[in-house]
């Protein structure tokens, strides 16, 4: 078999910025594609918030109406609003992969290809209908802890069976990675991609659009995924995986 026959995944974090509203259906806990394995551990997660008022500003990282606004959002996600994971996700990495504009045929590898992680869902694929929420995954609050530990061992038993036999593209930051242990010789291959400047020096945050820019040209390339990775081109960024 060649490389080329091995499905790809694409692992990305969740963003900052949310799409407001959303419509039915309604969000539960075991909704989704990974709601059957992980639904009681996004419940005991959604309960902790709503105890906690919808967390306060140190939790949130937010102040004055943006925190007044995150709070009613945390407070009631069970039975809020959904919209489909590409159209709630808004931030510069999503504005950049832009799903909006992507042909069905790209739209559909996107769904088979892409898996969120989610400080509060754990695990989101890429036409789930999911609930606005604001919460990082290296949030830590009583009683769950600090997220990324509390997800560890069933968010990578869940991921490491999906990830079984495929092309694994690892373009998570440092904080969603702390929340998987993966099994590489599970997999057809595992890259995880740094962007690195010109200057040899690792990117930060501005390496945001370039990893959206990256996961696009992944999801349009015809050939093997890590032909697919070798051939990225930026003006600024080269990577290393």
């Amino acid at each position: 078999m060649s490389r080329k026959s091995f499905p790809l995944v694409i692992l990305l974090p969740p963003s900052e910025g949310k799409a407001d509203g959303g419509s039915a259906p309604k969000w539960k806990a075991s909704s989704g594609e990974f709601g059957k394995t992980l639904g009681k551990y996004r419940s005991q997660i959604a309960s902790a918030l709503e105890e906690l008022g919808g967390g306060d500003a140190k939790l949130l990282g937010v102040g004055g109406k943006h925190l007044a606004q995150a709070q009613e959002t945390n407070t009631s996600i069970v039975g809020a609003p959904t919209l489909a994971a590409h159209e709630r996700y808004t931030g510069v990495v999503w504005d950049h992969m832009s799903p909006s504009t992507m042909s069905a045929k790209v739209h559909a590898r996107a769904a088979e290809s892409i898996i969120v992680l989610s400080g509060l869902l754990g695990l989101v694929g890429f036409d789930d209908q999911i609930p606005d929420y604001k919460l990082k995954m290296g949030a830590s609050f009583v009683p769950i802890g600090k997220l990324s530990t509390w997800w560890r061992e069933p968010l990578s038993k869940a991921l490491n069976a999906r990830l079984a036999g495929r092309h694994v593209i690892d373009l998570l930051p440092n904080e969603h990675r702390a929340a998987w242990t993966p099994t590489p010789d599970a997999y057809a291959s595992l890259s995880s991609v740094t962007f690195v400047e010109k200057s040899g020096k690792v990117a930060g945050h501005d390496a945001k659009a370039a990893k959206g820019l990256l996961a696009r040209h992944l999801l349009e390339s015809a050939g093997a995924p890590l032909d697919a990775l070798a051939s990225w081109q930026h003006p600024r960024f080269t990577l290393t995986y």
